[in-house]
């Protein structure tokens, strides 16, 4: 990967992405056959991600975009294919089985590490600059000038169109909050027997649990209440077992736990996409609730689709601002159809009061005995509102 530049040079480019993250070199590797000159920047130096060992629930849709790219890291994945719904206290549940709809899995489970191994592996070393950090923007009608730190060496960049791929602070105020009033608390486990490729999503009146299949194990993400969560962290590895286990009413049991943490969550929701020679993507857009694992798979689809809008414009100027406020209608349906699909889900699904205990119990019912529903709950998760062929 590139060295910080020389100070005092400006740099020119077409497209300038900030966010080396999975999201940002999608988009740089869904450009790379067109004209335009694309150029990464990145807070971590050059590699970092390679100790990252989070895990990501990727759908099958997202392995076919990235298998497009030629960046689908085969050998690392573990597939899901089959998804047990219920809830905890409750009648009522269903099972999402890949065989249904033609496909090989449902989705995956990948370490960050192994995802984007596959993406810079077809990534030219010279689209990125790592460490730096974008000290300041300043757009004009033709061209954007960014200004970054590089290890403490002042740099500018010349744009056409600036593209944000790197989170988004908490009191920014073009974001929409609602706060859950939950945590997330993650960590992996070990069952007694083979998970066998299945995925358990098990709602509480904490809040929803999943398991997700990786390697031998499972990935976890229990949500609940903050001070839950932080005694949740306080019990001792056995302890934390027994009350995972009590979770599923003996339908599994799990043997062995590592490491646990917990981050806070939210719904944040971008209100404007674009702005003058700007755009937003991925959890700079949006960040959803874990439940049911849309949001990463979301910034996947919002890159692949800004790459198909800037295709279309190439080799002319990519930060036009007509085709990006086409872009920014066309994701409406498919960001705020995920948003509303997963918040609905939490609230329905995290509290004890017995009527909404009934009515969700109908619901899961209904889902295992209408197999329209249950479909279109399952091509949701797949394929968010766009169907990938």
């Amino acid at each position: 990967m590139t060295d910080t530049p020389d100070t005092g040079k400006t740099i020119h480019t077409d497209v300038l992405i900030v966010g080396a993250g999975p999201v940002g070199v999608t988009l740089a590797l869904a450009l790379e056959k067109s004209p335009l000159r694309v150029l990464l920047l990145d807070r971590q130096a050059d590699g970092a991600w390679r100790k990252d060992p989070r895990a990501l629930a990727l759908s099958h849709g997202s392995r076919q975009l990235l298998e497009r790219l030629g960046a689908w890291n085969a050998p690392a994945g573990t597939a899901i294919r089959r998804i047990h719904v219920s809830q905890r206290g409750g009648f009522g549940s269903t099972q999402i089985d890949a065989a249904d709809y033609a496909i090989p899995a449902l989705g995956y489970v990948m370490r960050y590490r192994d995802l984007l191994a596959g993406l810079y592996a077809q990534l030219p070393p010279d689209r990125l600059i790592a460490p730096a950090t974008v000290t300041g923007i300043e757009t004009a009608a033709e061209k954007a000038t960014v200004t970054i730190d590089a290890s403490g060496k002042q740099q500018r960049i010349v744009a056409r169109l600036v593209v944000h791929a790197e989170g988004t602070p908490s009191d920014d105020p073009g974001v929409a909050v609602r706060d859950y009033g939950q945590h997330a608390i993650v960590c992996e486990v070990t069952p007694a027997a083979a998970h066998e490729n299945r995925a358990w999503e098990r709602f509480t009146p904490d809040g929803p649990l999943a398991l997700l299949p990786v390697d031998k194990g499972y990935a976890v993400v229990l949500t609940m209440a903050p001070d839950k969560a932080a005694r949740i962290l306080e019990l001792s590895d056995g302890e934390f077992l027994t009350t995972l286990n009590r979770q599923f009413g003996g339908r599994l049991e799990l043997v062995a736990t590592g490491p646990r943490a917990a981050f806070p969550l939210a719904l944040r929701l971008r209100r404007r996409l674009t702005a003058e020679r700007q755009v937003w993507l991925g959890n700079t857009a949006q960040t959803l609730h874990p439940v049911s694992g849309q949001g990463f798979n979301l910034g996947l689809r919002d890159a692949w689709e800004l790459a198909e809008t800037l295709l279309d414009t190439a080799p002319g100027d990519p930060g036009q601002a007509a085709p990006l406020a086409a872009y920014a209608l066309r994701r409406q349906p498919d960001r705020l159809g995920s948003a509303v699909f997963t918040d609905g889900i939490v609230r329905l699904f995290s509290n004890d009061i017995p009527p909404l205990k009934a009515l969700r119990g109908l619901g899961l019912f209904a889902l295992d005995l209408a197999p329209p529903l249950r479909h279109f709950v399952a091509r949701r998760m797949i394929w968010g509102a766009r169907a990938w062929p």
